[in-house]
């Protein structure tokens, strides 16, 4: 288990040092830095209004991160969540628009399968060319990020174009029944308990099961788990699949709560940022929702920057791209401070 209070003060210190890069940053482009973070401050979560569009912008994020976190708790390093949450979106749409007529909830129930199923099989893919063909899990999963747009971008364009959306070439819609709905007269949707869950379930399953045990050992040592006689390739192929199972939700949950059809726009994004959200939490599913809110709220705090301060709609991707870069940097210092380190309890 990793150690708690070196993974918080590391953590916050590489946030603290991005907030002074971002700092310096901001005074090269002759902005004033207090203004612009009150202006992220209150875009993200200075009203009601804000943190709703906050959650929105998180709920796919949690689980896009479980899809970089769960590999990442073997060994693997996955970047593949924005594929499986494309194929996991389009597939989704597909079952919506076929079952449509029947029973919402019957519906919507196909579709979380679908959109799991189809997404953890991506992912999978990349674990089985990993383990029986020792393809690099990094650059398959990143190639199989552009397979997964080529293929909807072909589709969306081609058989399966609705004739009435000519601006944005998209499936025809899954149904206004077949919507999922916000929570109560807010813009938030009940995905976000989707994602709830798969943190919380994720978490119990890696640290209070007989698994997650086994996750860690493979993780730690490939060799010490084969001499022990672990299942090695069956726990590296069930960890891929879960995480991209996660991130086909989050796609379905895209089409079937904020698109109502699958077209280009789904290839938002998300699946590269929730790599950012999975390096903060350090491989601990529970992290990951703090984290989330946290790029969903600068996410959110876009448009206000734009207005407030005539910044480019790319600010957020630069926010986004140097924490992830003083995350990187900030490994290094992982056990090189005696003071953050727990001292074993006596016998």
């Amino acid at each position: 288990m990793q150690n708690l209070r070196e993974t918080w003060v590391i953590s916050v210190a590489a946030l603290v040092i991005s907030a002074a890069i971002l700092a310096i940053f901001l005074l090269a482009c002759k902005q004033s830095p207090i203004e612009v973070f009150t202006s992220l401050y209150v875009g993200a979560f200075g009203s009601w209004f804000s943190w709703q569009n906050t959650l929105v912008r998180a709920t796919p994020l949690m689980l896009t991160a479980l899809c970089t976190l769960m590999p990442a708790r073997v060994g693997y390093i996955v970047i593949g969540g924005e594929g499986a949450f494309v194929v996991g979106g389009l597939m989704a749409a597909l079952t919506g628009i076929t079952l449509n007529g029947l029973n919402p909830y019957v519906v919507l129930t196909a579709m979380v399968l679908t959109g799991a199923l189809c997404g953890g099989l991506w992912i999978l893919a990349v674990g089985a060319l990993r383990a029986f063909r020792q393809v690099n899990e990094t650059i398959s999963s990143l190639l199989l990020n552009y397979i997964a747009i080529a293929i909807l971008n072909f589709l969306v364009v081609g058989i399966l174009k609705d004739p009435a959306t000519l601006n944005n070439p998209s499936t025809a819609s899954i149904g206004d029944d077949n919507m999922l709905t916000s929570i109560g007269e807010s813009s938030i949707h009940w995905g976000i308990f989707y994602g709830l869950f798969a943190c919380v379930g994720l978490f119990v399953l890696c640290r209070l099961s007989s698994f997650g045990f086994a996750m860690d050992v493979v993780g730690g040592n490939t060799r010490a788990a084969r001499l022990v006689g672990l299942p090695l390739n069956r726990i590296i192929l069930l960890s891929c699949f879960l995480g991209g199972a996660c991130a086909g939700i989050a796609g379905m949950l895209e089409v079937a709560a904020i698109q109502g059809r699958a077209n280009s726009s789904l290839a938002a994004g998300y699946g590269y940022a929730g790599i950012l959200v999975a390096f903060l939490a350090r491989q601990n599913p529970l992290a990951v929702i703090p984290y989330a809110i946290l790029l969903g709220g600068i996410q959110a705090a876009g448009g206000l920057l734009q207005r407030n301060h005539d910044l480019p709609d790319a600010t957020t991707g630069v926010i986004q791209g140097i924490i992830f870069m003083v995350i990187l940097t900030s490994e290094i210092f992982y056990g090189r401070f005696a003071w953050l380190q727990t001292k074993p309890r006596a016998a």
